[in-house]
């Protein structure tokens, strides 16, 4: 019970968070920044990141098995060398930003790239299905991605944006999604490590709630399968929205 918070609210809101971990993995990336809420109030704030960081690890590989056949291997290797540069600037500025200003900071972007989507979207019908081949957006989504991931876990919704603006099917957006996430995090572990914010409790805790990120990836599989694209593209704009908003709250 200890390493679920100490009491039966604190385990519950954990078993809550790791649902909602495992549904957005497989169904609505940007859903998952609620989970990243519950986890710091229930934690210290950056001992916050490094334990949800286990327990998102289980839902990537939740996911990886549900789409394994469904990545756009091209967007994954377009997005990843940038990871890196942004992955490290996080770390600096963890060690000297308070978490509050900078969560505030990243939701207000994240608003701001809703807005833009959604004007696009207004002007043209859809999104430009080339914008996220363009070098310098698949840099600035990618170090977008390591520097949000790395202070707050919330590079859910900038990836949902940038797929977003490719115009891809649901299922290989989902995919596409959960293989980028799984190498994006598992390579978070030593600098999580290195910044002394990740230990094997974390590890154990995960665990525990391994059955409830599961079940959760279930449900959310099965929403996809069962929702429209139209309806799918409009999830994720929203679920974006939700995770600006949890951020700047």
């Amino acid at each position: 019970m200890e390493l679920l918070g100490g009491g039966l609210l604190a385990a519950a809101l954990m078993g809550l968070a790791a649902l909602v971990i495992g549904y957005s993995k497989t169904a609505l990336g940007g859903l998952a920044v609620v989970a990243v809420a519950i986890f710091a109030s229930l934690l210290p704030a950056r001992q916050s990141t490094a334990a949800i960081l286990a327990v998102l690890i289980v839902g990537d590989l939740v996911a990886v098995w549900h789409y394994r056949h469904d990545a756009d291997w091209a967007i994954v290797r377009r997005l990843l060398p940038a990871v890196l540069p942004g992955l490290v600037l996080g770390s600096l500025f963890l060690r000297v930003v308070d978490d509050t200003t900078l969560r505030r900071s990243i939701g207000g972007i994240l608003l701001v790239l809703v807005l833009l989507q959604l004007w696009v979207k207004w002007r043209a019908g859809e999104a430009d299905s080339t914008l996220h081949e363009r070098r310098g957006v698949a840099w600035a989504a990618g170090t977008g991605v390591g520097f949000a991931t790395m202070t707050a876990n919330a590079a859910g919704a900038v990836t949902t944006l940038y797929l977003s603006a490719s115009g891809i099917d649901k299922r290989r957006f989902v995919g596409t999604n959960a293989w980028f996430f799984l190498i994006v995090n598992l390579v978070k572990v030593p600098f999580s490590v290195g910044l002394g914010l990740m230990h094997w409790a974390d590890a154990g805790r995960a665990a525990l709630l391994a059955p409830l990120v599961l079940l959760g990836g279930l449900a959310g599989y099965a929403t996809v399968r069962r929702i429209s694209q139209r309806t799918f593209d409009v999830s994720v704009l929203l679920a974006s929205a939700l995770a600006a908003l949890a951020l700047l709250a």
